[in-house]
């Protein structure tokens, strides 16, 4: 099982520190439905992030019904990793200028006005067209799929990446429910934080996964 799980660690941190889903599910919860909301944006990123790495693993694990130590993560890893770094460049391209106000998303002026439905729908939306979370969740769980371990193993470790990823959602929505008004002041100390860095973390994060990738799939190339 640990063979499983090592390698896919800095994905699930890599879809864990994504900004974007804090950020939503921190103005979910500030909004006037921001409970039932929550829970539901919660749900919907934990069955999204799920079915995309059970899909991963699934098929990677049919290609490798052996248990050997395939080619195939390698060349994906290789890919992955040339993805991450364009989108770090492109993000450092696009930073904010000081003295220059970005617009933010069309989807984050709407978080009032979101039904529980809805909420649910945005979170898998950004599980599976956001690159940032798509593309380590799909490196991680091709890691589960190609380690020589057994199914339960690599169900394990599916289930570890899957939790690892939602901390971000799980988190904040565990601080809200249990401490309630109480929580206002630090979910918005958290607001503001993400607000502060997350330009640099959407920089930082692919940038070294990026290169962690490139490196994992030289060295299994040769």
């Amino acid at each position: 099982m640990g063979e499983a799980i090592g390698p896919m660690l800095a994905s699930a941190v890599a879809v864990g520190l994504s900004p974007l889903p804090l950020i939503a599910v921190l103005l979910i919860l500030a909004s006037p439905r921001g409970r039932a909301n929550g829970i539901a944006f919660t749900a919907g990123w934990l069955l999204g992030l799920a079915a995309v790495v059970a899909a991963v693993v699934a098929a990677g694990s049919a290609l490798n019904p052996a248990r050997t130590t395939p080619t195939w993560p390698s060349w994906l890893k290789l890919a992955l990793g040339v993805v991450l770094l364009l989108l770090a460049a492109r993000q450092w391209r696009e930073r904010p200028r000081p003295g220059r106000v970005t617009a933010p998303p069309v989807w984050l002026l709407s978080i009032d006005r979101l039904t529980a439905a809805r909420a649910a729908g945005l979170a898998v939306v950004l599980v599976v067209a956001h690159p940032k979370t798509l593309v380590p969740a799909v490196g991680g769980a091709a890691s589960v799929a190609a380690a020589p371990t057994g199914d339960g193993g690599k169900a394990v470790a599916a289930a570890v990446l899957v939790l690892l990823g939602s901390l971000g959602t799980l988190l904040p929505l565990a601080v809200h429910l249990r401490a309630g008004a109480r929580a206002r002041h630090a979910l918005a100390e958290w607001r503001a934080w993400t607000a502060t860095h997350h330009a640099a973390i959407m920089v930082a994060v692919p940038l070294l996964l990026g290169a962690e990738y490139l490196g994992a799939a030289l060295s299994g190339l040769t």
